[in-house]
């Protein structure tokens, strides 16, 4: 073979070796539907989080719009009327009998057949003053007078009920005994309208979270304080024969002794005991 031809094949071949060594271009690959399971769970979990919680905003937003149109409904949040109603039941006070004010609170009133109804109470100098004012017609329709060295015990605690009993009830209340000797009758028992017990049993009002000063006049504690206090002057000052001088204070269950109820359940969801707006409707 001659030197032309062998010059020749080793250009080829060097030409052949550079050609070999160039990147081969990329080929499209065509879109496909099953991404990669692991890329995809990073991106879900990227993102629900966010969707997540945009959920619970708008949720909580949704909520707190329909409490917010529950509570506007009670009469007793109308501008000026919770200040008029005070003193209408400030010029009801007896200065010779009661002494006076020392405190007002807002609260609820549970009776025997577990129905709530809307109260304002004061404590005197000597007396406890249980008050059902109505806010719609701005007048006050009762008042039960007790006098505070009659007072003889406060327990406060859970609300519980019967062990065979059908009803149930969230939070705490404050009962006030007057006699602790007289038990109720059984008439008293099984008549959703008496009014004979000695005792009072008291709670808070669902308005007591919309400010700062409804939730000092419906905080039950304070009261429950203020009144031992206002009692055991009272007994000290003025000490009834025949009944042990002083309060006997006790953390125990609030018992209510009711069983079925059906009337309650229907009264305390609607707030039938309450001054709200009821379209054309109040009670």
């Amino acid at each position: 073979m001659s030197e032309t031809d062998e010059s020749f094949k080793a250009v080829q071949l060097d030409q052949n070796a550079a050609e070999s060594t160039k990147p081969e271009p990329e080929i499209p690959q065509p879109y496909s539907s099953e991404a990669d399971p692991a890329s995809t769970q990073t991106e879900i979990g990227e993102r629900t989080p966010a969707l997540a919680s945009t959920e619970d905003d708008q949720g909580g937003r949704w909520t707190s719009a329909v409490e917010q149109f529950k509570i506007k409904r009670f009469f007793v949040l109308r501008p000026g009327t919770l200040d008029h109603a005070i003193e209408d039941i400030k010029a009801l006070v007896n200065p010779k009998d009661d002494g006076a004010v020392q405190g007002i609170w807002l609260m609820a009133e549970i009776d025997h057949w577990n129905n709530e109804k809307e109260r304002l109470v004061l404590i005197t100098e000597n007396s406890l003053l249980i008050c059902k004012y109505d806010f719609i017609m701005l007048n006050c329709e009762q008042i039960q007078r007790v006098p505070l060295n009659f007072v003889d015990r406060i327990t406060h605690g859970a609300f519980s009920f019967p062990p065979r009993s059908l009803l149930k009830r969230e939070g705490e209340g404050v009962r006030v005994f007057w006699d602790r000797l007289r038990e109720p009758s059984f008439m008293s028992r099984w008549n959703p309208l008496a009014v004979d017990y000695p005792y009072a049993t008291l709670t808070y009002h669902p308005v007591r979270n919309v400010n700062d000063k409804l939730a000092r006049m419906c905080e039950i504690h304070t009261f429950r304080e203020q009144l031992t206090a206002a009692a055991q002057k009272a007994h000290a000052r003025n000490p009834v024969p025949g009944k042990a001088n002083g309060v006997l204070v006790l953390n125990q269950p609030v018992l209510i002794e009711a069983y079925v109820g059906l009337m309650s359940v229907i009264g305390n969801q609607n707030k039938l005991g309450y001054c709200l707006a009821r379209g054309n409707i109040g009670f």
